[in-house]
């Protein structure tokens, strides 16, 4: 790869990543948001190389070595047409296996990939939820907003059995399942898409919308085995279903607003 290019291609690297992490959101969908900033960095500098070598090894840079026919006495020599040191190395052009990073630099400077989805989930590890030490109140109105976390602790952790009888909102993404159910689905990650894991609460009553389409769904926990216990059934008897737009933050597992 000759310099030219080379500056071509820090220049293409490092506007994708500013694209997806500074001028939007985009790079949530594939790091959690404490690595932002560094996706800033790393883009402006690979920007300020890509500027650096196109200035430097520029066309006009690049003509005037060219006409300068002169023999040179400091060990170089040319053959065949290329320039070497004297130790048989041709030091204007790079690794062609640079090459590889044309195609992702150009995928999301133009088309950025969608986050994780169905898919991941329907074949990810399920995340383990950590053990409350206690549960505060709850709201006295229904529907009580819970993230899929909380929803999954209370019902097979809270001896108080706080979520009998009560209505609760959630959202997250339709993943298919059988016989009549889908899964309410939540991804996290621990720094970015590749560690991905799965929250899933199995939905009852309804007709699944389309795979990865966002919903909220409020509910009352489907009672199967014993609420407050490693035996409670990680499901839900849905009463309303209503689409929305994906979060910025799809691997963020927040309680939504109110309905």
């Amino acid at each position: 790869m000759k310099r030219t290019l080379q500056a071509v291609l820090l220049l293409c690297t490092g506007a994708a990543l500013l694209r997806v992490s500074l001028f939007s959101d985009i790079c949530l969908r594939y790091v959690k948001e404490g690595l932002r900033p560094y996706l800033i960095a790393t883009g402006l500098i690979l920007l300020a190389l890509g500027l650096i070598g196109a200035f430097r090894d520029g066309l006009p840079f690049a003509a005037k070595r060219n006409a300068d026919d002169e023999p040179r006495n400091d060990g170089e020599h040319t053959h065949d047409g290329h320039t070497h040191d004297g130790h048989g190395h041709d030091h204007s052009q790079g690794p062609r296996i640079a090459w590889l990073l044309l195609l992702p630099a150009l995928t999301l400077l133009f088309f950025a990939p969608p986050a994780l989805g169905s898919y991941t989930a329907a074949r990810d590890n399920a995340k383990v939820v950590e053990d409350y030490s206690r549960f505060a109140p709850l709201p006295a109105h229904d529907p009580v907003p819970l993230s899929l976390t909380e929803f999954i602790a209370r019902v097979q952790q809270d001896d108080k059995r706080s979520l009998g009888g009560r209505t609760v909102l959630m959202s997250g993404f339709v993943t298919p399942g059988t016989n009549g159910t889908w899964d309410l689905t939540r991804l996290l990650v621990a720094c970015c898409a590749a560690d991905s894991q799965s929250l899933t609460v199995t939905v009852h009553g309804v007709r699944p919308p389309p795979a990865d389409t966002w919903v909220k769904v409020t509910g009352t926990w489907h009672p199967q085995g014993a609420l407050g216990t490693g035996s409670a059934a990680l499901a839900l008897d849905v009463a309303t279903v209503r689409r929305i737009p994906q979060p910025p933050s799809p691997y963020l597992d927040r309680a939504p607003a109110g309905p």
